[in-house]
């Protein structure tokens, strides 16, 4: 019995020695999220310290001085927002380790309707201090301040931000194809620019020699720095330095379907350091298709001198890739996200896909780290046997010692088929040990979402979910 019991906590141990790096790994990645956020929120503080401290606390002498300050504050909140925006968008390495293209997106969208709120009162909060200030209405007092510096060009700036939070609206963006909400949002860079102006020169605000005019020269310059960089600079880079053609194109199932892996050759591609589950950013450099650009996840881990996408039909973009050319040059921005081991934080790895999704779970499933029988991989296809990439899926399934599960069902019907749900399978049914592992779940926004539901009913931490999501 003592040997049983001996044995049995060597057992443990070795297994918690197995998920450590994964558990340190997290924490690693924990902290520079901490960080970050942090900063994100220092950089308001800064904004509002230098505000007070430049004088700023004296302004609150009389009715409209407080308004007008406050009108004031309300722009220097408004501004720094913008610019933590533009970072988040600006695919910055550091961030993009940290939180992943997928959070960080989602946070650069949430900060907009706050940015809106706070730049209509600080325009509403101004007019009406100035207009007590001078003994006029409101109306009089707009049309005297219309002709200070650079304000029609601060005004057109707060329109082109309109336009972009607007088309980020669930029911306008999906009216829009997306390269069209792709070519509005770029107006944000423009509305930064044109708003910029006029805090320097209305108020004397950020004069010559004050501390603000330093940290806000700094602030902006660096945001525009990074979004050049990364946006501009980077992508650039990486095309010249690994030069992807595209070496085949090749339908993928039941050709009706408009499934299609398209294979690209290149050259030092290891130094991409591109890894399964990550996507990125491709442009196919043919006549037609120069101004798409596509975000597509890698079906397969990165081998040699090739990768692979497997990309439906779901939009005039993605139909045109099944008459690429072989030969056909291809710009790249990434590799993104941290749908990858970079997020690991269990030695244990449960893999979920639906419908095309099942890309990003492959290439992962391949690349992934962990011993046989810690892998599980779920898939949703319309029959037992039939998927897209299922015969690599079960390959690759035996061959490292995952589990492969299919649940069968027709796309919008939830998680399962009624008929499994009212008998009460679902996710720590189907997974018994799902609570102990790190679960990636790829597919439909609906569908995932109610799979991630399951998992957090099971006990899943946030830490271990992670999503990636095929719309935009």
């Amino acid at each position: 019995m003592a040997f049983l019991v001996h044995d049995a906590r060597h057992l443990e141990r070795r297994a918690l020695r197995a998920g450590a790096p994964e558990r340190s790994r997290a924490r690693r990645r924990q902290w520079r999220v901490d960080v970050l956020q942090a900063l994100a929120v220092a950089s308001v503080a800064v904004a509002v310290g230098l505000f007070l401290a430049d004088g700023g606390a004296t302004r609150f002498g009389d009715l409209g001085a407080a308004l007008g300050s406050l009108g004031i504050l309300a722009g220097l909140a408004a501004t720094d927002l913008v610019l933590v925006m533009l970072l988040l968008a600006s695919r910055v390495p550091l961030i993009e380790r940290a939180v992943g293209h997928d959070a960080a997106m989602a946070l650069h969208g949430r900060l907009g309707k706050p940015v809106l709120v706070l730049l209509v009162a600080h325009g509403v909060l101004l007019l009406s201090g100035y207009a007590i200030a001078d003994g006029v209405d409101l109306v009089a007092e707009a049309a005297a301040i219309w002709s200070l510096p650079d304000l029609p060009l601060a005004i057109a700036g707060f329109g082109l931000f309109l336009a972009v939070v607007v088309t980020s609206l669930v029911a306008v963006r999906r009216r829009l194809r997306y390269e069209a909400w792709h070519l509005v949002h770029l107006l944000s860079y423009l509305a930064v620019l044109a708003a910029l102006p006029h805090q320097f020169s209305v108020g004397g605000l950020f004069a010559e020699g004050t501390w603000q005019r330093a940290y806000w020269l700094a602030a902006v310059a660096a945001t525009l720095a990074a979004v050049v960089a990364f946006r501009l600079v980077a992508p650039i880079v990486a095309t010249a330095r690994h030069r992807l053609v595209v070496e085949s194109v090749a339908p993928v199932g039941d050709p009706r379907d408009g499934v299609v892996s398209v294979t690209m050759r290149g050259r030092g591609l290891d130094g991409l350091r591109a890894g399964g589950g990550q996507f990125l950013i491709w442009r196919f450099l043919a006549p037609g298709q120069c101004w798409q650009a596509h975000p597509y996840s890698l079906s397969a881990a990165p081998r040699g001198d090739r990768l692979r996408i497997t990309v439906r039909a779901l939009g005039d973009g993605s139909a045109d890739l099944a008459g690429v050319r072989p030969g056909t040059r291809v710009a790249i921005e990434g590799p993104y996200g941290v749908f990858s081991e970079a997020a690991r934080t269990r030695s244990r790895i449960t893999l979920v896909a639906a419908g095309i999704g099942v890309t990003a779970v492959r290439s992962l499933l391949e690349s992934a780290t962990f011993r046989p029988g810690e892998a599980t991989v779920v898939l949703r296809t319309p029959a037992p046997a039939d998927g897209w990439l299922l015969d690599e899926v079960a390959a690759l399934s035996r061959a490292r010692g995952a589990t492969l599960l299919t649940v069968p069902g027709g796309r919008g019907r939830g998680w399962l088929t009624p008929a499994a749900e009212q008998e009460g399978l679902d996710l720590r049914s189907l997974v018994p040990a799902v609570a102990e592992s790190d679960l990636y779940v790829c597919g439909p926004r609906g569908w995932a979402e109610h799979v991630l539901a399951q998992a957090r009913a099971a006990g899943l931490a946030p830490e271990q979910l992670h999503h990636e999501r095929f719309d935009w």
